[in-house]
């Protein structure tokens, strides 16, 4: 094995994380229902893509359910998406979020969770619990309606 030189020791990468929330608090939107996480989810959707493609998203909130932010986590096919939990709780912790709330559209219009949706969520609902971060509702949307797990009694205890 190579014995490392100290010139070698200074070629490893540096990570900086930086949040700058630009919205002072009072102007947060407060998330209290699901219809409100619908309409701000439906807002920042690109209504081109609502009906062609599944994409996965989350709203990030603080300890009041203020609203952090929204992030764009994947983008898939007509049937499909990847949501992977590393990129889903990074950026909930880059920002300090106390607790998410899942979404991804149906482009069929189908407001059913599938089997992979209700996996998928008690699979981030457990990786919350580790890191204090509560995983509070996930929303199936569509441009005219939405499925929240929360209201029907779908979301993991």
């Amino acid at each position: 094995m190579e014995q490392l030189t100290l010139q070698h020791l200074f070629k490893v990468n540096e990570v900086e994380i930086v949040y700058r929330n630009k919205i002072p608090y009072q102007d947060r939107l407060q998330i209290t229902s699901s219809s409100t996480a619908y309409e701000i989810l439906l807002a920042s959707w690109d209504e081109n893509r609502l009906e062609l493609v599944e994409q996965f998203k989350i709203l990030l909130l603080d300890q009041k359910n203020n609203c952090l932010a929204v992030s764009g986590i994947s983008s898939g096919s007509i049937s499909s998406c990847t949501a992977d939990p590393k990129i889903i709780f990074a950026t909930a912790l880059k920002v300090g979020a106390s607790a998410i709330i899942l979404a991804h559209n149906h482009p069929s219009g189908n407001l059913q969770p599938s089997e992979a949706d209700k996996s998928l969520t008690r699979k981030l609902k457990e990786g919350g619990k580790l890191l204090d971060i509560a995983v509070l509702d996930h929303l199936i949307i569509t441009p005219r309606s939405y499925c929240s797990f929360a209201d029907d009694g779908l979301m993991p205890s």
